[in-house]
């Protein structure tokens, strides 16, 4: 590709390569003369968010439902590898179209219908992820200081908005530095965790408690699937598709599952997940030396995380197709964000545990229907001309209510009949709790079935015409 189409619309100003500066624009196709980058970034861009307890806490999730230890790490491996590949096929999609994920996927929705993805995702990413991370540093830096809550949270919020507010380069180049840092750290503190664990101790599982964790496991890799080309837009249109899917893929596997296991194998030891503070209760297990530093890592994980919430939840928002003039709209959207997912983080400092488990499996539940669309989308436009699709994405009269109509069914009856939370329980797992929760798996089947027979419908009908 070297032309753009007129009806693209082009992202205003100049960035390049600098990483002290507000990143211009919105959810814009991003210009040919401003492309860098490499695939190898990527693996360090989806390992350093995950260097997190928020990442921990998954793993010991599975052994406060009453998993064995090795029942949590197949959720875990099954979960994760799942989110992980569907990570690295969307990333493929950035160099060539050169626009967010979000942008991406009115294909499959239409431009006005796309604002319910676009919109869901902007919340949960800019809101909700980004209070659930800020929560997790700001108990890190309560355990380490002795600080307020309160106050740990407002630093930790400040340092993740800084990153944000500037942008993608700066982003990169934090996650690059922090993943030495973390990854040292991360693996100290797991040699130390698993020396300690004990993985056969006995346990009682409540009914339905393995589908319940793999929900939660896969919840936690796909929330980055919505963020996917975020991060490779920036690359060139020739960029090669098998390092971008690898690294992105790669980077989100080995970090998940080292740290879910490592929280797994933390449950097993005597005084962990009983602990009003989670953080607290990992972290003391380790001499004063290690404590210390796996805090600060905790801390600065949060911030590797919390900078691309906030970032692509802005994104997410300008690609609804609100016109906002501003020249930095997505930073002034992003500080928005911020201080809304600060209050919502000061609302749950004291009520982590149960509220996150809640919170994964909404994730997979509406993230599952949104990949079926976004999948189906992608196989039925295989052979269609890609400057054609191009078009379309800024095309404010494209429609396909196939994709919004598929994933609110497919979605909803499937939560309507299998959620199994605190908060509701659908109408089998009421009946039946061995059923566990299957929302996830049937709201992508569902919604894929749904999806594909309109489009066939339709394109047949197109034909006949």
């Amino acid at each position: 590709m070297t032309t753009v189409s007129d009806d693209v619309e082009v992202r205003e100003g100049s960035y390049g390569t600098k990483i002290i500066a507000v990143e211009p624009g919105g959810a814009e196709f991003i210009p040919l003369s401003e492309r860098h980058g490499s695939p190898l970034q990527l693996f360090w861009t989806w390992t350093s968010p995950n260097m997190e307890f928020a990442t921990v806490f998954v793993g010991l999730l599975g052994i406060l439902l009453g998993l064995s230890f090795w029942a949590t790490f197949l959720a875990i491996v099954i979960g994760t590898g799942l989110g992980s590949i569907a990570q690295g096929i969307l990333s493929t999609s950035g160099p060539r179209y050169g626009v967010p994920q979000m942008v991406l996927s009115r294909r499959g929705f239409g431009y006005w219908g796309n604002a319910l993805p676009a919109g869901i995702n902007s919340v949960v990413a800019g809101i909700g992820w980004f209070a659930v991370n800020s929560v997790s540093g700001a108990l890190a830096l309560n355990a380490l200081t002795h600080l307020p809550e309160v106050l740990c949270l407002l630093i930790v919020v400040a340092l993740q908005l800084t990153v944000a507010l500037l942008g993608h380069n700066l982003i990169h180049a934090f996650e690059k530095y922090a993943f030495p840092v973390l990854v040292i750290i991360f693996l100290i503190a797991s040699i130390w965790t698993l020396g300690k664990a004990h993985p056969g101790v006995s346990h009682q599982t409540i009914p339905g408690a393995f589908l319940i964790e793999l929900g939660a496991t896969f919840g936690y890799a796909v929330g980055w699937n919505p963020y996917a080309s975020d991060y490779t837009r920036y690359f060139k249109p020739d960029a090669d598709k098998k390092a971008i899917a690898f690294w992105a893929g790669l980077g989100l596997l080995l970090s998940c599952v080292l740290l879910e296991t490592v929280g797994a194998a933390a449950g097993t030891i005597a005084g962990v997940a009983s602990n009003a503070n989670p953080t607290a209760g990992w972290t003391g297990i380790f001499p004063t030396w290690l404590r210390d530093l796996t805090l600060i890592a905790i801390v600065i994980g949060g911030i590797a995380a919390n900078a691309l919430n906030i970032y692509s939840g802005a994104i997410s928002f300008t690609a609804i197709g609100f016109k906002l003039p501003l020249a930095a709209r997505r930073a002034i959207v992003a500080l928005g964000f911020g201080a809304i997912g600060f209050f919502v983080g000061w609302s749950g400092l004291h009520n982590a545990g149960s509220d996150y488990n809640n919170f994964l499996l909404i994730i997979a539940y509406w993230i599952a229907p949104w990949l079926a669309v976004m999948f189906c989308d992608m196989y039925l436009r295989r052979r269609q001309n890609p400057a054609d699709i191009e078009r379309l994405l800024f095309n404010r009269k494209y429609t396909n209510w196939a994709g919004p109509v598929a994933m609110l069914v497919g979605g909803g009856i499937s939560i309507w009949l299998f959620s199994n939370q605190s908060k509701y329980v659908g109408l089998v797992p009421k009946h039946w709790g061995g059923a566990g929760d299957l929302t996830f798996e049937v709201g992508f089947v569902l919604t894929a079935v749904i999806y594909l027979a309109w489009r066939t419908i339709v394109d047949r009908s197109a034909r006949t015409a």
